[in-house]
């Protein structure tokens, strides 16, 4: 006897559930009720902030080095320029407990040299402090006379100098435009602090980062204006390794 090709009632109602089943996750999915959680800076253990004369006085000792494991302090800018809040964020930070290091805003049309012998005339060269950043992103107020590959010269040129006087790998702080355009495929061994507000940083060549600013609203008890916030990539023994790399003693 031929066999019909009309399935029995239950398994049409079963077919029938299914399809409504689908369709009713794909219309909350569609609006947003089902979605991929994003990774979120709240992911990660280790945490820091960075500031600058831009936050004005900080009460130090109302910042627990427990909750907040590194900051790191602008110290120049250009050739010339230094924070006048600098120093005294940098005695006081320490003597708070915290793990500091200290970064330069690099400008675009000044040579790399002479903007590291602005940083390193005003940083000292201290064992215990994290590696020195050079903050890399485009600058509407200096106009860059440099091709790209002057430009990487130049950036060669005050990395190596700062590595050469710290005695430790700078790190590079960068906007994600400016390593896509820039810095993508050069400095493979130098470690990156990616500004991103939108979400966990993702570059188009995959390339890992150490230090995520992920916040530049954060706020933070003896700080009156808003601050840049910031996560380290690993785990905390990890930054318990980074530290002893770095010949820092982590207490904590």
């Amino acid at each position: 006897m031929p066999k019909s090709n009309q399935k029995p009632v239950y398994q049409r109602h079963n077919t029938y559930v299914s399809i409504g089943l689908a369709s009713l996750l794909g219309v909350l999915t569609y609006f947003g009720v089902f979605y991929q959680q994003k990774a979120s800076a709240q992911d990660y253990a280790i945490r820091g902030f960075d500031v600058s004369h831009h936050q004005g006085e900080i009460n130090w000792k109302q910042i627990s080095p427990v909750q907040y494991q590194f900051v790191y302090l602008k110290a120049t800018e250009g050739g010339d320029f230094k924070d006048r809040k600098f120093q005294d964020n940098w005695l006081k930070a320490r003597e708070q407990g915290l793990h500091v290091g200290a970064y330069h805003f690099y400008r675009l049309c000044r040579d790399g040299k002479v903007q590291a012998d602005n940083f390193i005339a005003t940083v000292p060269n201290k064992t215990d402090a994290l590696p020195p950043v050079i903050d890399l992103e485009y600058d509407s107020n200096c106009i860059n006379t440099y091709t790209k590959e002057q430009l990487l010269k130049e950036i060669q040129l005050m990395h190596d100098q700062l590595h050469r006087h710290y005695g430790k790998q700078p790190i590079f702080y960068i906007s994600k435009s400016f390593y896509h355009i820039v810095l993508m495929g050069s400095f493979t061994d130098t470690p990156l602090w990616v500004r991103d507000y939108d979400g966990k940083p993702e570059l188009k060549d995959g390339r890992k980062w150490l230090f995520w600013q992920h916040s530049q609203t954060g706020k933070i008890d003896g700080i009156a204006k808003p601050v840049d916030l910031n996560v380290y990539a690993e785990s905390p023994q990890q930054w318990r390794m980074f530290l002893k790399e770095q010949g820092i003693q982590d207490g904590k």
